[in-house]
């Protein structure tokens, strides 16, 4: 063994070096003790938080959470079945990022969609996936209910489907009832599906654009804001003729074939913009 010599005597070179080590090892542990400022991701999405990252969010006064609700259903021969899923995760993150207070939760991908036996509505069509008014209602109800046990104040509803919106209200009544003693909240933001439909419909007939390629599921309005949004969920499109289920057809009710992402993005700024106005007005005055 070596030894050093210093002012206070002999140092032995082995002692000295593995307290270099040692201090090296804790320097890291003594500043995770000492608590280090951490810096949050640059996320809304609930998802991609830890437990400890969203509570300090909802500590900083984030207490605003969204639930989007999609739905799994057939979009015609030229989309995608997880056009709603997509589009609201993407529309409810510019939202929450516009309010600057509000978190995203995972999207509700089944709601209801049509009977099972026999086949109705979108179920006739494969990958379509339904679940009963109930289920998706208590489904929703808990969500809501687990929010509110974790600090959330304000719980609002985004559907981009149409089967959920009697649901998504029924659901916010009757827990607003049960909570009346409280600070809590749930939203049905009704703003969210009418601007995605029946205003942006007018504003692209205000377009030129005639009520027959507009049309009510699949076509112009709604391939143009899935192309605005997630373009990869967008095939391209196929003759009317192709891809016809015997006494359904394709799917598709109305005409997509002149859809555009720019047009989609006509429709994007107009649902973020009455969704956020409709979220601020409905939360202040409460």
């Amino acid at each position: 063994m070596t030894f050093l010599r210093s002012n206070d005597g002999l140092v032995c070179a082995a002692w000295a070096a593995a307290a270099c080590l040692l201090a090296m090892v804790a320097a890291p542990a003594y500043a995770q003790a000492a608590g280090p400022v951490v810096q949050q991701p640059d996320t809304v999405f609930l998802e991609e938080l830890t437990w400890t990252e969203l509570r300090a969010g909802i500590q900083a006064g984030k207490t605003t959470i969204i639930v989007p609700i999609g739905g799994t259903e057939q979009n015609g021969p030229h989309m995608a079945l997880g056009k709603h899923n997509a589009r609201v995760r993407t529309l409810a993150e510019r939202v929450a990022r516009t309010l600057g207070d509000a978190f995203v939760a995972p999207v509700i991908a089944y709601v209801p969609e049509g009977a099972l036996q026999p086949a109705t509505g979108h179920m006739r069509f494969p990958g379509t996936i339904t679940v009963p008014d109930d289920v998706f209602r208590r489904g929703l109800e808990s969500a809501a209910q687990s929010f509110r046990v974790h600090g959330f104040r304000n719980i609002v509803f985004l559907g981009d489907h149409g089967s959920t919106q009697e649901s998504q209200k029924a659901v916010a009544a009757r827990l607003n009832r049960a909570w009346h003693a409280e600070s809590v909240r749930a939203y049905a933001i009704e703003a969210y599906y009418r601007a995605a439909t029946v205003e942006f419909r007018e504003l692209l007939k205000a377009r030129g654009y005639r009520a027959e390629e507009l049309g009510e599921h699949a076509a112009l309005t709604d391939t143009s804001l899935t192309l605005a949004l997630d373009p990869r969920l967008v095939r391209p499109i196929a003759p009317r003729d192709d891809d016809r289920l015997p006494g359904v057809g394709t799917g598709v009710e109305g005409d997509p074939r002149r859809a555009s992402a720019e047009l989609g993005r006509l429709g994007v700024e107009l649902i973020v913009t009455r969704t956020v106005a409709a979220i601020k007005a409905s939360t202040t005055h409460r």
